[in-house]
């Protein structure tokens, strides 16, 4: 393309390139000194040109960036955090994963600033002070000292790290709720195009937004069965239910008080009592969700360039599917193929060949089925439980 004067129009700014600009110079300097300057690339006045032609480029690169970011859409970084405010909504931080875990020990034992570890290698740590009550054992909540989506399986928290007397075991009778890393840029735009629906029209899409925006929630579904029956999921006549991963119990129960109908039922497990300013208590039931540890085993053919890294790589890649399935998702076994297949840097040198790939739920039986998962169900991924055989 030829130099042309920067511009917008309804498609957006417009700007030359940094090979235009320069182009144009060269010809703006012979036009002045002649058509028999010398200004290949070895001259010392071509040299010169580039240098401004770079820095016109510059200037003109950030005046696009500038531009792209009024909007949502197109801003990134600590734009983009400015530009939802407007919305009401923050960034999401990194977080920390919690877990709650089993001590048992001496009746009355003190530990202070304990720390316990996982099947992994991860230090969790205890609150401040814990005493151990009169029937040998107490339940608390543990914190990673890892940030980000550190998981443990039931019972992979067993190590205690600080020894003390009368401390003598701990282990983990749930899954940990994980905790997450920094919101990209690209969630955070889904969730401002979410968090519009807040003032919508449909009480379920504000109640949606209004939960997607809660701090560290990380998946949704919500359903409603406006019958008189108990619908195919088995949820209740009339009734609206929320299945929210991460998130405050309270700023959960809040957000759906404030925007149900009057005389609504709220579907769940998860109970809290919701007082208003008129002295009236409500009862605000959601779920949480139920994961679903999956076992994988993948027998395939190793060809030329395969290695031990390319196990690792097959495992890793059907753990983030099966990670990153929304709530109620049923597990596609062709997915999953396409998720071991996903590793290979192209399929005209292939590195293995796959002769059978089954999926089940963990300790129960393998197929080549899909999982089909309940409605507050989740699919979990681990790499300690997708075994690859070579034949």
């Amino acid at each position: 393309m030829a130099y042309f004067t920067p511009y917008i129009d309804s498609a957006g700014l417009h700007i030359p390139t940094y090979t235009d600009i320069r182009d144009d110079l060269i010809e703006q300097a012979k036009s002045i000194y002649g058509q028999d300057i010398y200004l290949e690339n070895d001259s010392m006045d071509y040299q010169y040109l580039s240098v401004f032609a770079l820095k016109i480029s510059d200037t003109l690169q950030a005046v696009q960036l500038a531009y792209n970011n009024r909007s949502p859409s197109t801003s990134i970084g600590s734009a983009l955090d400015a530009v939802v405010k407007i919305n009401g909504i923050y960034r999401k931080m990194a977080s920390y994963s919690t877990c709650s875990v089993t001590l048992m020990g001496t009746s009355g034992t003190l530990i202070t600033d304990g720390i316990v570890q996982d099947a992994s290698g991860y230090n969790w740590s205890l609150p401040a002070s814990v005493t151990i009550s009169n029937t040998g054992s107490i339940t608390v909540t543990a914190t990673c000292q890892t940030i980000g989506a550190i998981s443990a399986q039931i019972g992979d928290i067993t190590k205690i790290i600080t020894p003390t007397k009368g401390w003598i075991s701990v282990t983990n009778n749930v899954i940990a709720s994980t905790g997450q890393a920094v919101e990209v840029d690209s969630a955070l735009r889904s969730r401002q195009a979410i968090s519009t629906e807040n003032p919508s029209q449909t009480i379920l899409d504000g109640i949606f937004g209004a939960i997607s925006s809660l701090e560290s929630v990380t998946r949704l579904k919500l359903y409603e069965n406006d019958t008189g029956e108990v619908d195919a999921d088995g949820l209740p006549p009339h009734s609206l239910t929320a299945v929210v991963e991460g998130g405050k119990d309270e700023d959960i129960a809040n957000a759906i008080y404030v925007r149900k109908t009057p005389g609504a039922y709220t579907n769940g497990t998860t109970a809290l009592l919701i007082n208003n300013d008129r002295g009236q208590t409500f009862l605000i039931r959601f779920y949480r969700p139920a994961y679903v540890i999956v076992d994988t085993t993948i027998t395939l053919k190793a060809l030329a360039g395969y290695t031990t890294a390319t196990t690792d790589a097959i495992k890793a890649a059907v753990a983030n599917y099966q990670d990153s399935l929304q709530i109620g998702d049923d597990l596609s076994i062709s997915s999953t193929w396409g998720a071991a297949l996903s590793v290979i840097p192209s399929l005209k040198k292939p590195l293995f060949s796959i002769t059978s790939l089954t999926i089940g739920r963990h300790g129960q039986y393998q197929s080549a089925a899909d999982i089909v998962t309940s409605f507050n169900e989740v699919t979990q991924g681990d790499t300690e439980n997708i075994v690859v055989n070579i034949v």
